[in-house]
């Protein structure tokens, strides 16, 4: 099998909190590069790819020119068409927008080897088990009202879920005491045997961490999330030694080797991993792979229609963050039963693009 051709779009989609009914941000957009790749077999692939609005144009050059370099390669060997597009790309990864683009490939291979043997990319990854959990993620934005983020607990516990996340480190003049508030009402809200995961998005130093994330062990967290600087796993480490509340972390870092420095320095306890920065399907595997030698569980960052197939295929998948904002993309939808997502049996990433919602969010 030969690739032959490819075809990628610029969509923005508006920017709305679709998981527990929450106003749609005014003149706010998400960006995705969406890509299919066609072979010489009739085989399409589909994958997409995003980052800051800033930049969204350049991902889709560079995507567009890595994909003609791989014209006339063999779909059903990711890794040597990667390798090629590393070897002929040089020095322009690993980070940044060569891995991005590269990501979006990854997955339409994989989406083509998965038609093509006729199995879901869960089952050719391992097919641990056939459903996964999954955390409600983006209705507690930092960003919300107080009320807003309260309501949004029964919310999420009506729809079915059984685990969520919200965010601290607040906007504005810094407050310990509005941070404690916005958590205990939340937890009040949900209750204590909800999963609550909390966010921070780097926003504290180490001293800051360990201070407050003290104060926050009476909540009971899940986790605390890229609680410090992703560049600094000396700094993480040192809170996770302070810490009893599991860190998570991983989601800004690119490739294989910063991953491998996290968990060296005893600075993470959950593995979150990106799909994008990862580089697609195959690098994330070798993450996940990673972890499991580290004895670390595996959680994923975005994109759960693809994220799905990958925490449920390995042994130490954790859960998925269900924050659907690709979602509208696809025709298909995910099927939640007593909050564990079902796994898409099927071939391929089991996904088709809805051509009514890429014609009416096309970008110019």
């Amino acid at each position: 099998m030969k690739i032959t051709g490819f075809h990628t779009q610029l969509v923005t989609l508006p920017a709305d909190e679709p998981l527990a009914d929450g106003p749609t941000v005014a003149g706010a957009g998400r960006s995705f590069v969406t890509l299919r790749l066609r072979t010489d077999e009739g085989i399409e692939g589909i994958g997409i790819t995003y980052f800051g609005a800033a930049l969204v144009a350049t991902l889709r050059s560079g995507l567009e020119q890595l994909a003609a370099l791989a014209v006339g390669q063999d779909p059903m060997r990711p890794e040597a068409v990667l390798d090629l597009l590393r070897q002929r790309a040089r020095p322009s990864g690993p980070a940044g927008i060569f891995t991005l683009a590269v990501a979006a490939l990854d997955l339409a291979m994989w989406d083509i080897k998965g038609k093509a043997l006729g199995a879901s990319v869960s089952r050719l990854l391992g097919g641990f088990r056939t459903e996964v959990p999954a955390y409600a993620s983006g209705a507690m934005m930092r960003e919300f009202p107080l009320e807003q983020v309260v309501q949004a607990g029964p919310r999420l516990l009506e729809k079915g879920f059984t685990q969520m996340k919200m965010q601290l480190a607040l906007h504005g003049p810094a407050s310990n005491a509005r941070e404690l508030e916005r958590i205990r009402l939340v937890r009040e809200a949900i209750g204590p045997d909800v999963d609550l995961m909390c966010d921070i998005n780097q926003r504290w130093n180490v001293r800051q961490a360990i201070s407050l994330g003290r104060r926050l062990e009476e909540f009971h967290l899940y986790w605390l999330e890229d609680i410090v600087a992703h560049d600094d796993p000396p700094g993480m480490a040192r809170v996770a030694e302070a810490l009893d509340t599991p860190l998570a972390a991983g989601e800004y870092l690119y490739g294989i080797a910063p991953m491998r420095h996290l968990m060296q320095a005893n600075a993470v306890d959950i593995v979150m991993i990106d799909l994008m920065r990862a580089g697609g399907i195959t690098g994330w595997m070798k993450i996940a792979g990673m972890a499991e030698a580290f004895n670390l569980p595996v959680v994923s960052h975005l994109i759960p229609e693809v994220h799905a197939h990958l925490v449920a295929a390995i042994p130490n998948g954790l859960t998925v963050e269900y924050m659907p904002w690709a979602s509208p993309l696809f025709n298909e939808k995910l099927e939640m039963k007593n909050g564990l997502l079902q796994v898409p049996d099927r071939p391929g990433l089991g996904l088709t693009f809805d051509e009514g919602v890429l014609a009416r969010y096309a970008a110019a």
